[in-house]
């Protein structure tokens, strides 16, 4: 796996609704692995890649006649797969007049994990380091009752070092805000911030680049769809799955794994290392029964680690999928991720991998 791409992914900053630079370098890298590569209205990358000869010629039938394509008859299959590429951050709301940043959340944040960062603040004049920090008294002069109150999100600012006029000229209300965390990784592990949800990037691409690598046919017509906004509700997959009619959906996005201390067994959803985690449930869908018993038949006989999961709030693109058009057919995969929503955001590489393989092989049997 080329995990290089993956730090390039989790180091470009992109928020939900200025996912540019991300989208910008996912096309540079999904050269000759796609038919068509579009950009919709809402900036999502809708790349498709046909089918057999007979299941193209089919789709050339009903295009000729005005029919759309996938999902009657012995049609070929449309499968749309979802990967966002927004990441959690923030856009400037104010700023004021001693030239510090005030803000705006875009995804959801634990203002626990906020204190003492280092950030980013892109503007159209080019990007600028500072610290974000929570309003308040240092240690030295706090009592025990202010060190122990969390702060509201709210509460949280950027200094750039700035003076005002300074801070004022290079700044403007829209700019946009991410942490600054160079990634790491080890023999098994790779810890960034975005993994969720660029390690999802990662998979699509590395999947269809297996299918290439190995010249696997398939019947169905693949839509990879690499979509804007899900961090603040789902809006650029149903933007593309309405445009996509897809016959059946896979959002690949990262899972919990809460199998570190402080958390029951019960509560931990995924294990690290146990394979890639195939969705049963979540706050925004439901798996398709046929489809959760069919992937994990593929994993079995390909001998590919896999886990079934049950997450009980959150939700990902899938959930978009499932209702657009006439609706579609659901599942979601990906690797199970510790400490999701934090700039040390961690995955077993042995998972992602699994989910690569696993999409490389049951997509061609897809019919």
């Amino acid at each position: 796996m080329r995990y290089d791409l993956l730090r390039r992914l989790c180091e470009t900053p992109g928020i939900a609704g200025r996912e540019e630079r991300v989208r910008d370098l996912v096309r540079d890298e999904i050269k000759d692995l796609f038919d068509t590569v579009e950009e919709d209205r809402l900036g999502s990358l809708i790349c498709t890649r046909g089918g057999s000869s007979a299941a193209r010629r089919r789709r050339g039938v009903r295009a000729a006649s005005g029919k759309k394509s996938g999902g009657s008859g012995g049609d070929a299959p449309r499968v749309l797969l979802a990967a966002h590429m927004d990441e959690i951050g923030f856009y400037v709301r104010h700023v004021d007049e001693q030239g510090m940043i005030w803000l705006n959340p875009a995804g959801g944040f634990d203002a626990r994990n906020l204190f003492s960062r280092r950030v980013t603040v892109v503007t159209g004049g080019g990007d600028h380091p500072g610290v974000m920090n929570p309003g308040g008294k240092p240690i030295h002069i706090s009592s025990e009752a202010e060190r122990s109150k969390v702060p509201g999100l709210e509460e949280f600012f950027v200094d750039l070092g700035l003076d005002a006029a300074e801070a004022r000229r290079a700044v403007k209300v829209g700019d946009f805000v991410v942490p600054n965390e160079p990634c790491f990784e080890t023999d098994r592990k790779f810890v960034a911030k975005a993994i969720d949800n660029r390690v999802a990037c990662f998979i699509a691409i590395e999947a269809m680049r297996l299918l290439a690598k190995r010249r696997s046919s398939h019947r169905c017509e693949i839509v990879v769809a690499f979509t804007t906004q899900e961090e603040v509700g789902l809006r650029g997959a149903a933007v593309a799955a309405n445009s996509v009619g897809a016959d059946i959906g896979v959002g690949i996005d990262v899972n919990l794994a809460c199998d570190t201390p402080g958390v029951p067994e019960t509560q931990r959803v995924t294990q690290q290392g146990s394979g890639a985690a195939i969705m049963i449930q979540d706050s925004s869908m439901i798996s398709d029964h046929r489809l959760v018993d069919e992937v994990c038949g593929v994993a079995r006989r390909h001998r590919i680690p896999h886990q079934r999961a049950v997450l009980p709030r959150g939700g990902q693109d899938a959930g978009a999928i499932q209702r657009a058009g006439r609706g579609a057919r659901c599942i979601a995969v990906g690797p199970g991720t510790r400490y999701i929503h934090t700039v040390t955001e961690m995955v077993d590489k042995r998972d992602v991998e699994a989910v690569v393989e696993l999409l490389a092989a049951w997509l061609p049997t897809v019919a």
